[in-house]
């Protein structure tokens, strides 16, 4: 099938198609047109050339973070069970990676004939689009495994370091590997786009740029929907032993549990950082996309000047903003070693909280002071207003946060009302009370986005100088300002998958259980260990590590919705500007237009689909696991079975590979059929899943951050573990894990994907209706379109029901034994029997 899909594609691109390209028109301008005098009149390539100082420098931080975490204690014990984990996540990544070279022979393709056959782009410039392309996918696979190396180097320290009688390292190892990860990734994705801007020529540097946002959302595409797949898989499977088996957290005989810890690293790790390089890179792209459009040799309102000076001072911007990242960090970790280094407990969250809002207090003054000196000449008062509306989206990423974490703390309102009505209801309200908060923050966080990006359309409304569409560039710029925080954003975020195998490297080591450990550890390391308060540091500050992966999602998707607006303007203006023999626009999006109307409902579907294949996946496959742990599972052996975790980690890996392929040949083939039926269709289309898509993501992420910290309550603060209690919030932690790692996180690059190919697509399709309209033969597009929608709906149907579980023949049990069960159970004292891979257990 995955051949057939391919020459599919490729058979459609081999149609013969007229000259017409609008990517391969993005000219970039040259640079060197824009002069700053506030800098002693330094041309634009030369400031952004001496920045690249500033990004190796940034980098080095960066490496010195990761050689100072791989410097620190650790016993051996724990650091053999995080190299385990580290080497189970690289079969994964190994395995992720051929995956990937399939996905681009397929994207590959339309490319390659969308540049030679309909372009006419000569053979070497489409072969350099197509190398960018190819760093964008390993830009994002190469940054992913760079967490997972320095994560599962600081899950152990951490681990380590909890030993000790003060926690403040507990919270400071996860941080610093946070913010290695978090420079890192945005120096490597400054350095690719700068590469761009000053040393491929301004001719092909558009569409390369365009070829490396495609690559970048590819990869992390593929590796935030696989990750999300995986890790919930194994986590479900894990979980749930607990409570057929009333075993431990991570109880290291439980064979799901080091498929779990590679699973928080294959999605809590890798995923994000995928899609955080990606969301930074494509950001950029969209926005260099409008100027162009706007401003470049054949935009709207050609002024070349001003392009130039815009995309400098954009990406000066962004060069200065891995300095402030820095220097708040600095700070933040300053004033957190004088409050907290002494202290024997202190609430893990209230550093991360600081940080953020220091680093969003300087990021705002520096946007202000900058843009004074670089563009304080440009006309209408353009430095402040443009400040204002980055401003606008690094104030969000600080609120944004603290929303989060009025629905998902361990200490917020609702999630103690998760945990009262989970005491009084059972499961049932568990999983109520979590959807409440979840639609609460929903509201909460769409209104909150909604006045932002309206202040920003009301600070430039009134600025001639972008002519009829001031709202789609401060839309963008607001998305630019979400991530003008990015490496502590990232950080924050790498915080949790520490945090959460931090714990389970401490079960899985059995410490405590080495013959004279206490004596060994004073002798080695120099302390004497305190088992119990480690292990409750450590669960929690997993906690406060919950609640800050939840922070970082609805930043992510609300700049992949906001950005999106920015790429579907380029679509619009293709439609504005091809005009038909009757002298009349393709465009012709209005309410009062059925295939609007129709585009927006389609849109709505598609995203309720993705929902739910992307938990079908997770659900069959965590039965698959439930069904091999419980036959394998031996409650006698007082260690891990690796060979049985191995077999865990090929379930999840074999199903998240298989949800993956029906849900990118959904997308795929969707995208192209309805671009094919109507570019009209396709623009509302495209507008209905960036919706649709940020209030889904955000409700699911919510909801599951919320039941995730009531089943830490239960754990942490209540200590009532093995209880009801505990029982009904793992049942409303298993419903929320798919929701808030699976679902909500993959719905980022599925939104950026199929708007940024999306584009590629509508241009095929704008041509086709041109031919047919210059030589009055038959319009092809909606035929073609039929068959991508055919292919499509296969595959929606191979999501459910080729991934379902295998019905069982259930035989229909004598009658006595059912009433003498039923009166057994009734009174509620004595022990119903439950069957477990054929045995039987009390």
């Amino acid at each position: 099938m995955k051949k057939a899909l391919l020459l599919l594609v490729f058979g459609v691109f081999l149609t013969p198609f007229a000259s017409f390209a609008s990517e391969a028109d993005l000219v970039v301008p040259d640079l060197r047109q824009s002069v700053f005098d506030g800098l002693g009149g330094i041309n634009g390539w030369d400031l952004l050339f001496y920045g690249i100082i500033v990004i190796v420098l940034g980098l080095l931080f960066g490496m010195i973070q990761f050689k100072r975490i791989k410097k620190l204690p650790v016993h051996h014990s724990m650091a053999k069970v995080s190299n385990i984990i580290y080497e189970t996540c690289k079969i994964y990544l190994l395995q992720q990676g051929k995956f990937l070279i399939i996905l681009f022979l397929i994207i590959g393709t339309a490319i390659s004939y969308y540049f030679i056959g309909l372009a006419h782009v000569s053979i070497p410039k489409t072969m350099l689009i197509l190398l960018w392309t190819v760093l964008g996918i390993l830009g994002s696979y190469g940054v992913a495994w760079f967490g997972i190396r320095i994560n599962t180097y600081a899950n152990s320290r951490t681990s380590f370091a909890a030993l000790k009688q003060k926690p403040f390292d507990v919270m400071s190892i996860p941080l610093r590997a946070g913010m290695s990860v978090g420079l890192l990734l945005i120096c490597v994705e400054l350095i690719m786009m700068i590469s761009i801007l000053l040393f491929i020529p301004g001719e092909s540097a558009g569409a390369c740029f365009v070829g490396f946002a495609i690559g970048e959302s590819l990869g992390a595409a593929a590796l935030r929907i696989a990750g999300g797949i995986f890790t919930k898989i194994a986590d479900i499977g894990a979980d749930l032993m607990k409570l057929v088996f009333k075993i431990g957290e991570d109880d290291p005989r439980n064979p799901g549990v080091i498929a779990d810890c590679t699973g928080d690293n294959a999605g809590d790790s890798v995923g994000p950082t995928a899609d955080g390089f990606e969301t930074y890179g494509v950001t950029g792209v969209a926005l260099i996309t409008f100027i162009i459009l706007m401003f470049g040799e054949t935009g709207l309102m050609p002024n070349v000047g001003f392009a130039s000076t815009l995309i400098v001072w954009i990406f000066a911007m962004r060069v200065l903003m891995i300095f402030t990242s820095v220097f708040a960090y600095l700070i933040n970790q300053a004033i957190a070693k004088a409050r907290y280094s002494q202290v024997d407990r202190f609430n893990f969250e209230s550093p991360l909280t600081s940080l953020v809002w220091i680093t969003s207090i300087i990021s705002i003054i520096v946007t202000y002071a900058l843009s004074y000196i670089l563009i304080k000449d440009l006309p209408e008062e353009l430095w402040w207003k443009l400040s204002t509306i980055i401003s606008c989206g690094t104030l969000a990423a600080a609120v944004i946060p603290e929303l989060t974490k009025a629905f998902t703390s361990s200490s917020s309102r609702h999630v103690q009302e998760i945990v009262i009505a989970s005491r009084e209801g059972g499961a049932s309200l568990t999983i109520l009370s979590g959807m409440v908060a979840g639609n609460f923050s929903a509201f909460w966080k769409g209104m909150v986005m909604m006045a932002l990006m309206a202040t920003a359309f009301y600070t430039v409304q009134d600025i001639a100088i972008f002519g009829d569409y001031p709202g789609i560039f401060a839309f963008g710029l607001v998305a630019f300002g979400f991530l003008g925080m990015g490496p502590v954003t990232i950080a924050v975020d790498s915080y949790g998958p520490v945090t959460d195998n931090a714990q389970s490297v401490f079960e899985l080591s059995q410490i405590e259980k080495i013959p004279n450990i206490k004596e060994e550890i004073l002798r080695d390391f120099g302390f004497e260990p305190n088992f119990v308060t480690g292990k409750h540091n450590l669960e929690e500050n997993d906690s406060a590590g919950n609640t800050f992966k939840a922070t970082a999602k609805p930043v992510l998707i609300g700049t992949a919705v906001i950005g999106a607006t920015t790429m579907i303007f380029a679509i619009i203006l293709l439609l504005k500007k091809t005009i038909l023999l009757n002298g009349e626009s393709l465009l012709q999006i209005q309410l009062t237009d059925p295939s609007v109307i129709l585009g927006l409902i389609t849109g709505g579907a598609v995203i309720f689909w993705f929902s739910g294949a992307s938990m079908q996946a997770v659900t069959t496959g965590a039965y698959r696991a439930v069904e091999y742990i419980k036959e394998n599972i031996d409650l006698d052996k007082t260690e891990a079975d690796l060979e049985d975790s191995k077999n865990v980690v090929k379930i999840c890996t074999q199903y998240a590979q298989t949800g993956m392929w029906n849900i990118f040949a959904v997308i795929l083939c969707l995208t192209l059929a309805f671009a094919f039926f109507s570019p009209n269709f396709f623009v509302a289309y495209l507008i209905s899943i960036a919706i649709f898509g940020l209030f889904q993501a955000m409700y699911m992420a919510n909801a599951g951050g919320a039941w995730d910290n009531a089943k830490k309550v239960v754990e942490v603060d209540l200590k009532e573990k093995n209880t009801p209690l505990h029982d009904a919030t793992i049942i409303g932690d298993t419903v929320g894990d798919p929701y808030k790692d699976t679902s909500s996180v993959a719905l980022n690059p599925i939104i950026k994907f199929s708007t940024l190919f999306g584009l590629l697509a509508a241009e095929i399709a704008i041509e086709l209706i041109v031919q047919s309209d210059r030589t009055g033969e038959m319009n092809y597009a909606p035929y073609i379109g039929v068959v991508f929608l055919a292919v499509g709906l296969y595959f929606v149907y191979r999501s459910f029901y080729g991934m379902r579980i295998p019905a069982k023949e259930v035989k229909t049990p004598n009658p006595q034994i059912i009433h003498e069960e039923t009166q057994m159970g009734s009174n509620h004292q004595d022990p119903l029997k439950v069957n477990v891979a054929g045995k039987t257990r009390k």
